[in-house]
C-alpha cells in the first residue's frame, strides 16, 4: 500500500511455512473426505483456522508481537482468525486439492530424482537455517508486526491527495 514489497512472514526468506503446514494438513489429514467437496471445504476451514489461530497465539506468546490482526474483520476470534480469511482458506483448499496438487504431482514426477533429491534437500536446509535464524532475530518492522491501525492504512483518498 506504500509502494513497497513487504515480506509479511515470520521468516526472512520468501516462504510462509504456515501455508505449507496448512497445505500438508489439507493434503494428508483430509484425504478421507477428499471425494466429498462440501465436507472437504468445511474441514479445510476448521483445520486451517486452527493452524492460523494457534500459530498466531504461539508467535505472540514467544515473541510478544503480532504478525497479523483481524480485529476489524467480520466474525473474528481474538483478531487471530476471521470469517473472510477462513472462507478464502476453504476455497483455496478446494483449488489446491482438485487443481494445483495434481498438476504439481505430474510436474514433479517428470523431474529426474538425481536432480529432485538434492534440490529438495538444499531447499530444506536453507529453510531450516532461516527458521533457526528467525527464531533468534524474527522478521519484524512496518507492515509485518504491528501498524495494524486504520490510520496507517493507505486509502484511495490519501493516494488522490498525493
Amino acid at each position: 500500500m506504500k509502494g513497497q514489497l513487504i515480506n509479511r512472514g515470520f521468516n526472512h526468506g520468501p516462504w510462509l511455512p504456515i501455508y505449507g503446514f496448512g497445505g500438508l494438513i489439507v493434503l494428508l489429514a483430509l484425504h478421507r473426505v477428499r471425494s466429498r467437496p462440501v465436507i472437504f471445504f468445511f474441514a479445510t476451514i476448521i483445520s486451517c483456522g486452527a493452524v492460523e489461530y494457534f500459530t498466531s497465539w504461539i508467535l505472540e506468546v514467544c515473541f510478544d508481537k503480532k504478525w497479523w490482526d483481524y480485529s476489524g474483520y467480520f466474525l473474528n476470534l481474538n483478531g487471530r482468525i476471521c470469517a473472510e480469511g477462513l472462507f478464502v482458506f476453504g476455497v483455496c483448499g478446494l483449488a489446491f486439492i482438485y487443481v494445483l496438487a495434481p498438476l504439481l504431482d505430474n510436474l514433479i514426477r517428470k523431474i529426474n530424482r538425481r536432480v529432485l533429491l538434492p534440490l529438495a534437500v538444499t531447499l530444506m536446509l536453507i529453510m531450516a537455517a532461516d527458521f533457526v535464524y528467525s527464531n533468534i532475530v524474527p522478521n519484524t518492522g512496518y507492515g509485518i508486526t504491528g501498524n495494524f491501525d486504520k490510520e496507517d492504512t493507505v486509502t484511495v483518498e490519501t493516494l488522490a491527495e498525493g
